[in-house]
Parts: C-alpha cells; structure tokens; sequence
C-alpha cells in the first residue's frame, strides 16, 4: 500500500493498493498537500493500530485501526483518522498478514481487495463543528483521548444557541460540563480499557478519538444509510451515541436528568422534518442498529435485509412498525387476543387476505395494529408472518404537496410497486377513508377523476400470500415467497358506511374485523399495562383503586368516548395534575423557609449542631451516648427528608377531580360542606316556596339519593311533574334548586314548550334531519346538554307541547339519553328532568270546595291524596300511559292561602329593597300597606301573580316618582305609609341613616 500526492501543492492525494487495483481512490486533504510519501509504520507493541505517517506533514497522521494485533491474519477493517474532515475507512474484504515483532516498521505482505469510503465524507457543517467542539471539551477536560462523554458535551455545545437545550431538554453545556467533572472527578479517570494510542499536547484539534468514539462515528454513519440519508447530522451522531454508548455518555445524561431514549426520539423526529422540509427523502425507522429476533433469522429475516436501505417510496411514506416494536418505542397492547387471532387469520388467506378493523374512534384500532407488530418483533406469530414486516403508511404524507394532475396517483402506483418487489411488508393505512376517493376531482385540487381506490383494488385482489413448505422449514431455509400485496386498513363504523359500503368492490377486498369497545374489566387490565410507562413520565404512582376509578367514572361520566381511550387520558391528566401540585407545594415549602422568623433560623442551626454532636458521640461511644432530645431532633429531620423524597401517590380522589373537571359533574367524595348542603337543602328550599311542602321534600330526596349514588344510573336523577295552578311556584321551586344545588339560576335549562306545539318543532330539540335548513348545528336541547350535563332540565307547561314531542321524552326518560339528528348519543343521566302542568288545575279548585266529601282543613293528608287522585285522573284522560309510567313521582301543588301570602309578599319586598340599596337609599314599608297588597294581590285561582301586580301598584309606582322628583338622597331611609284615604305615600324617615358604602352590601 502506498500514500502519495498528486503534484505539489495539490489539494488531492491518493491511496493505492497495487497498479492493477481498481478499489483506488484519492481524497482531498487541507493539511497534506505537500506530502509526496508515506510509510506504514506499527504504533505500539501488539497494538491493533498502523500509523501512516506522511513526510514532510506531521499533522496529517493517519491511524489505521484492525481487529488484530501483532501478526494477525485476518483483519477485517481499518479505519483512518485524521485531524478536522480529512479521514477515511478502508475495509478489508480478505485477510492480509501484518509483520510480527515489537514496535518498529511493519511491512504489509500479502494485499488483497480493499474498499475505501470516507468516514466523515457524509458530515454536514454542524456535524464536523460538534467533534471539533469535542476534542476541544477533552483537552479542556485533560483527557488525552476523546471518549463518548466529551462526544457528548459536543453535540450539546453545537446546538447551546438553543433556547430549550440539547435536542429539547433544557441541557446546557455549563450543566453538562458541570456533570462530567463532578463524575470523572469522583472516579478518578476513565476506563483504561477504552484508552487508545494518542498524543497529548498540541491544539484541540489533535486530540485523537478513542476506540468508543469511533464506533460512534461508524454508528451514525451506518444510521444514516439505514435511513437512506446522504448526509450525518449532529442528530445521527446523537441517535448512535445513545445506542452504542459504551455508559460514559449514559451516566452523564442520568445525572442531567435525561432520558437517552427520549433524546433520541427527538432527534429523529428533527431529522424527518428537516428531511421534509428540505424536499429530500423522509425517514424510515432505523432497522440498521436492532438485532432482529433469532426465530425471524430463521425464517428467512436476516440481519442483511434489515441493514438494506428501502426503496424511495417506502422509506419516503411509511414508517416501520416492527422496528418501533424491536425498539421498545411501542405501548403493549393488553388483551384482543381474539381480535389478533382474527387479523392474523385473515393474513394468512390465499386471496383477500385485508384485514379492515371497524369500531368507534378510541377502542384501540391502532393498537391492534401495533399489537401485531409486536408479536411478529418476538416471533410469536404463525411462521407464515416471522418474515414479515408491519409498515404504517403516512396518508397526509401521501397526499401532501400533490398539486399537479395524476401525481397523488402516481405516489401511490409507485408505492404498491415497491411493496410487491418488496415481498415481506403488511401495509397498515389507518384512518383509510382519508384515501378513499382522495384523488378525484373537487377535493380543492386538481384531481385527476381516478379514485385512489381503484388502483388499490386489482392489487388487493390478487394478493396472495407465501405458502411455506414443511420441507422448508425443517431444513431451516428461507420461504419461498410470491410477489403481494397485503394491507390491514382501519376505520370507524360510520366513515366505512359512507365510503366502502357504497363501493362494493372495494368492501368485498377487506374482511371486516368489528372492535367494539372493551369491558370495565378489560380496560382496567389494559391500564394495569400502560400504568410503568406513565409512572415513569410523570414520576408518581398510581393505585390499582385509581386506575379501577379511572374506568368507572370515564364509563359513566363521560359518555361522548370510549374506553379504554377516555380511562387512559384519565389517568394521564391525574398523573400530570399530581406532579404539577406536588412541585407548586415543594414551591410553598421553600417560600416558607424564607419566611420563617429569624429565632426559628437560630433554633435550626441548634438543631444542626446537635447532629454534629451526635454523630461524634456515635462515632467515638456508641448509640447509647444519645439522649432522648437528640433522639427527636434526629427523628423530625429524617421525617422531613423522607416527606421531600416521597413519590406522588395518584389515588381515587385525584382521578376523580379531574373527571369532574371534564364532565363538570361533581363526582368525587362528598366533604363536610357538601354534606351540610345537602342535608340543609330542603330548608334552603322553603325559604323561597312557600307552602309547598310535599313538592319540596320529594325534590330533596331524589338528590339526595343521586348524590350518594343510590339512584339508578342508567336513568336521569329525577323526573318529576309539577301540577297545579297557575301562579302556586312550579317554575320558582325548580328555579330555588338551581340556584341551591347546581350553581346558580343560569345552569338551568328552560324550554317553554308553547313555542313547540308544530309537529316540525321536533328537529328544534334534536336537530334538524339531513337535507333541511339547520343540519348540522344540532339542536337546542341535545347541544345544551353536551355542552353542561350536570344541569336542570324544566320543560314549562309541557301540556301545550306536540304529542310528537312526547315521543321524545320517552326515550329520554326511560334510557337517560336521546340520538340527535346526526346519530349522536346525548346522556341525560346527570340532569334532572322538571316538567309543569297547568292540568288539573279545575280538579284543584273544586277540591278546595269540598266537592269531594272532605273539609281540607280536618285532614291535610288525606286533602293532598284525594287531591292528587283527582289530578292524576285528568293527566291519564291527556297523557299517554307510557309517558306516565316514566316519570318519577307526580307533585300537586296547592293553591295558596292569605296568610301564605304574607310570607311571599316579604320575599318580595325584600328584593325590592336590594334594589333600592344600590341606589344608597334604605326602605321601610309599613304594615299597613303589606295588608292592602295582600288585600289586592289576593286570587286564589291565579295565585302570587296578582300579587306582584299589587305590588308593582302600591310600592313601585310611587317610589319611581318621587326619586325622579328628587325627594330623596344617598343615605336617606324611605318609608312607604298609608295616608288617612287609605292611599299609599312615601316619606323621608330621618331616625336612620345609612353610609353610602352600605349601598353594595345589601
């Protein structure tokens, strides 16, 4: 072999391996292009290193590195080293024989076939800046060699103009720096092992690489190819850093707090969009760097194919699913068992083998897919599947940037060519109606008129799948494969009723797979899986009760999902909630620290002292020298190191708290004040119905009742009907619950139901049906319940409704839900149903006369039964038996007496002089004027209403005029008498006065 350059002062100088060689090349060099010879020379005494040293250039020394020593006969690679980007590889495909002896010259004595490549041929800028930054990090460090810590230290340096750090994880080279002194500090050095023959001295630049940083370097240069890259970036060099870390890097980034693996997926994630937006080739999953499993080697899975790069549109739109699985990349997938046995069936068919998976968004359609890929990763597969790969294909990929006519179909001709050639991929398309008829025309693009479709169907026909003999596979021989095309396909159920089912030849190509949605018990073991992967994210715990929570209260509180998708998402936002209060509380801790009195300060460093104190008496008498004092001072420290160093525990309650901030039903335990709502509930409700107290009791119960959780959950929590006369406080006690129990009265939803008493105000509540003005926008009564289902529901004068509407209600009532018009299931399993009825209203009055045979005032029992019967007479003469039958209990309310107007007609005036308040004025109204309202409010048949009429008369009419008279100011107290006529005035009471700042605090 022989080094030499072209003529002087050219850039250029080439190595040869023989005249007669056609594996002879020449590179560019910076540093050597003066060199006219070179000599082979053996570094050190059995070392498996040669020097070329070049004359008249001493920097340009280059290293060459075989797996042998001494007089080893069969070396399979060397590599050359050289300063900064002038290096390069030389492979040696047949033994050669090296010169024993010591360290002098070795003579290279038999030549064979060389391939020389360029080691750092394919390193971008930043690439060749990150190892320069890392020789200068070793010679800052003292190291003689670069290892895979300072490697590291220059990859965080080249990208330390980051905001966010190192490949997104806040690591800085400060931090970094930090770390790798504090370690090869406490250990003394590195490993002696790693070590290789160097020079200290010199500039930076010079600091040669160990035996780990180059296998780095070919890693990465090997990633890349794997990836059908032309280039290696700083984050190829970071991906193999990671894989073939010799744990010097690894023990630095555990220090930072970082995950390797995390790392990595970023870098990769960064090297697909920059691929993608320089309109280069995009990613495929590295195959290069993972052992395949021995039983796939078997079968015909060898390690040759998985380091071939992939075809251009293979690698370009999908991305392989084994690889992920061999990686551990991919969450396991609990149970299906029965879902798989049916994919893998379905795969091993002769023709038709296209699985298509059918089920509602978030059932784990996916993750059946996923579930394969796993399975063929350990070899747990029929050997018809071991050879096979699972490659999810990218559809919004596939269709992006295609704006010319015929090129969204020609991507895709492409991609089925190259899978039939390909012969062991399984092409999984999720969400596959997105392709469906995505490249015909008025889609906004220029379509070609082609259906995507049909150029799917003539391959999916004919796919056939390789038949392995059992000769083969005795005789441990590759199966025999035929070119196909087998795809796995998923969709929901409505999106296949739209596209496949219209289509019939494509439909009769895919056999359905139905997923439905997993039982309680499934979706608990389910998370029991996943629960390692987000306890390490979130750095807490979580409970079995927890996670049994989690399912339960997603099952029956968020009813617009389904498992396990929703019970998983549960227990992520708990995880994450509970590491976030856990940080916000260290935060407290902290700042009550600072706050803390100086004498405590003192009384702390005491304690300190005392614990020097201890540990001599320990050391030097035992632990019998410690008092009990120094006992307690020992014992609260450990306890408040053991509280910072608690993990968060996730239980119950936490995921409980999150569900209710979803669904915005209160779902966790009941507190101290929720009880004492709830028990006092019924009093809060008297204070505004007055005289109404066998509906307000049977209104108290059933809350209470779904409060505790008695009630039945597939029902609403109450449905009642509110019968009476006009005016009696229907519509105000269903208003005083709202107020009292859910929040306020605007978390009630009122429908006066005299504006649906058309046949076609039906699509009002549910939404319009498709084809008519309004589709699509739901309807007025569904919406509002999606949006706030823990609500009250009053339907006023339900009566004056059409009996279609009654049809609705039944659905409503029997099964807590309703369909809208687009095929959505709105629950009403969390709102109570209030319906008013002015019927019976007649039967009412003629009780109250005694037309019934009974006086009301002997028994008031009896008066309410014999009342009720009358009433539920008329409503079975108006409703129909079966809407009758799903209501909960009937409430008559009775007409009300004088005296209990009275007691109304305080509630009213005492709004009355609220609103007076903010004016700054204070009102009295005296006795005689509360008797001539009741006087001239009282009727029985209407009720209070006359009564606010009587009142509008008497106190507001005259109030009006004589503040816009001026009579009165800020602080004064107005009284509202009776003159000698018997008519109401209003005068300025000077005995009180009010401060203004009164005005706001009524």
């Amino acid at each position: 072999m022989q080094v030499s350059s072209s003529p002087v002062s050219s850039p250029w100088f080439r190595v040869s391996f023989g005249s007669k060689s056609r594996y002879n090349q020449r590179f560019q060099s910076e540093s050597c292009s003066t060199s006219s010879t070179a000599t082979v020379t053996a570094s050190y005494y059995n070392s498996p290193c040669i020097n070329v040293l070049f004359s008249r250039a001493a920097p340009a020394r280059c290293r060459i590195n075989t797996t042998s020593t001494g007089t080893a006969t069969a070396a399979t690679s060397l590599s050359f080293l050289v300063n900064q980007r002038n290096a390069f590889t030389a492979v040696v495909r047949s033994p050669i024989a090296i010169g024993g002896g010591g360290g002098g010259r070795k003579v290279i004595k038999k030549r064979r076939v060389f391939t020389v490549s360029a080691v750092f041929e394919r390193f971008t800028e930043r690439a060749i800046k990150a190892i320069m930054f890392s020789q200068k990090e070793a010679k800052s460090l003292g190291s003689d060699l670069v290892y895979t810590q300072h490697l590291l230290l220059g990859l965080i340096a080249e990208e330390d103009r980051s905001t966010d750090g190192f490949l997104a994880s806040g690591i800085t080279v400060e931090k970094a720096r930090d770390a790798v002194r504090s370690i090869w500090q406490r250990i003394g050095s590195t490993r002696d092992d790693a070590r290789d023959a160097g020079e200290k001295g010199g500039s930076a630049s010079h600091v040669p690489f160990s035996i780990s940083a180059k296998r780095v370097f070919e890693a990465a240069v090997e990633y890349s190819k794997s990836l059908g890259h032309k280039f290696v970036a700083p984050e190829h060099i970071a991906v193999a850093l990671v894989k073939v870390d010799d744990g010097s890097a690894s023990r630095v980034l555990y220090r930072l707090g970082a995950n390797g693996g995390q790392l990595a997926a970023v870098a990769f994630s960064r090297l697909q969009k920059e691929i993608a937006k320089d309109g280069r080739e995009p990613n495929a999953d590295s195959k290069g760097l993972h052992d395949k499993s021995i039983a796939r080697k078997r079968y015909g899975a060898g390690s040759s194919a998985a380091t071939t790069k992939e075809p251009d549109a293979i690698s370009q739109f999908c991305a392989d699913l084994t690889a992920r699985a061999s990686e551990g990349l991919i969450d396991p997938v609990i149970g299906r068992d029965t879902e798989v046995q049916r994919i893998v069936q379905i795969l091993c068919r002769k023709t038709k083998c296209n699985p298509i998976l059918l089920g509602e968004p978030g059932v784990g359609k996916t993750a059946l897919a996923e579930g394969l890929a796993i399975r063929i990763a350990k070899a747990d597969v029929s050997p018809f599947l071991l050879t096979k790969r699972v490659m999810s294909l990218d559809v919004a990929l596939l269709m992006a940037g295609a704006k010319e006519r015929g090129e969204l179909e020609e991507r895709v001709t492409n991609l089925i060519k190259e899978i039939i050639s390909a012969g062991d991929i399984i092409l999984f398309i999720d969400e596959v109606h997105t392709l469906v008829q995505s490249g015909t025309s008025g889609k906004g693009n220029k379509g070609s008129g082609l259906d995507i479709s049909n150029l799917l169907k003539p391959a999916l026909s004919r796919g056939q799948l390789q038949h392995v003999l059992a000769a083969t596979l005795s005789s441990n021989q590759s199966a025999i494969t035929l070119p196909t095309l087998q795809c796995i396909a998923s969709t929901t159920i409505d999106e296949y009723r739209l596209h496949f089912e219209k289509d019939k030849a494509l439909a009769r190509r895919f056999q359905p797979v139905w997923v439905d949605e997993p039982i309680e018990d499934d979706a608990v073991k389910i998370l029991m899986g996943l629960r390692e992967k987000y306890e390490s994210h979130h750095k807490c715990i979580y409970t079995e009760d927890a996670l049994k929570a989690a399912v339960q209260l997603s099952a029956r509180y968020i009813v617009d999902r389904y498992l396990p998708d929703k019970a998983i998402d549960l227990i992520d936002e708990a995880g994450s909630r509970a590491h976030i209060e856990a940080f916000k509380k260290r935060k407290e801790q902290e700042t009550c620290v600072l706050s803390k009195d100086p004498a405590d300060y003192w009384q702390e460093i005491k304690d300190v002292q005392s614990m020097h104190e201890m540990e001599s008496k320990l050391k030097y008498y035992g632990a019998s020298s410690i008092d009990d004092s120094n006992e307690l001072i020992l014992d609260s420290y450990l306890a408040s190191e053991a509280n910072e160093n608690e993990p968060v525990i996730v239980g119950p309650e936490e995921v409980a708290l999150v569900a209710s901030l979803w669904s915005g039903i209160p779902v966790q335990q009941l507190t101290a004040d929720q009880r004492t709502l709830l028990l006092d509930l019924e009093n809060q409700l008297r204070k505004r119905v007055i005289g109404q107290e066998e509906a307000v009791t049977a209104i108290s119960k059933a809350v209470k009742r779904s409060r505790v959780g008695l009630k039945d959950p597939d029902r609403p929590i109450a449905a009642m009907l509110f019968c009476g006369p006009t005016g009696v406080g229907k519509t105000e006690l269903a208003k005083s619950l709202a107020a009292c129990y859910f929040g306020s009265e605007a978390a009630m939803i009122r429908l006066d139901m005299s504006e649906y008493m058309e046949r076609h105000t039906v699509s009002k509540l549910i939404g319009s049906p498709p084809g008519y003005v309004g589709y699509g926008e739901g309807g007025i009564l569904t919406e509002a319940i999606r949006r706030k289902p823990f609500t009250l529901v009053l339907l006023d004068e339900i009566e004056k409704a059409h009996p279609d509407i009654f049809n609705i209600l039944l659905q409503l009532l029997e099964d807590g839900q309703l369909t809208d018009s687009q095929g959505r299931r709105v629950s009403f399993k969390n709102a109570l149903v209030v319906m008013t009825s002015n019927i019976g209203s007649s039967a009412i009055s003629k009780g109250r006369h005694n037309s019934i045979g009974f006086l009301i005032q002997d028994d008031k029992k009896a008066s309410y039964s014999g009342l009720k019967s009358m009433v539920m007479e008329e409503l079975r003469n108006y409703f129909r038996p079966e809407l009758l039958n799903r209501i909960d209990e009937v409430v008559v309310f009775q007409p009300l007496e004088k005296s209990q107007l009275l007691e109304i007609l305080n509630l009213l005036v005492q709004d009355i002089k609220k609103r007076v308040m903010l004016l700054g004025i204070d009102l009295k109204v005296s006795e005689a004027v509360k008797d001539l309202v009741c006087q001239e409010g009282y009727n029985p048949t209407y009720g209070a209403r006359p009564l606010k009429r009587a009142i509008t008369s008497i106190i507001e009419d005259p109030l009006s005029e004589a503040f816009l008279v001026g009579q009165f100011k800020q602080g004064d107290t107005v009284l509202i008498d009776l003159d000698a006529n018997g008519n109401p005035f209003v005068t300025n009471q000077l005995d009180k006065i009010i401060n203004i700042s009164d005005a706001s605090h009524p």
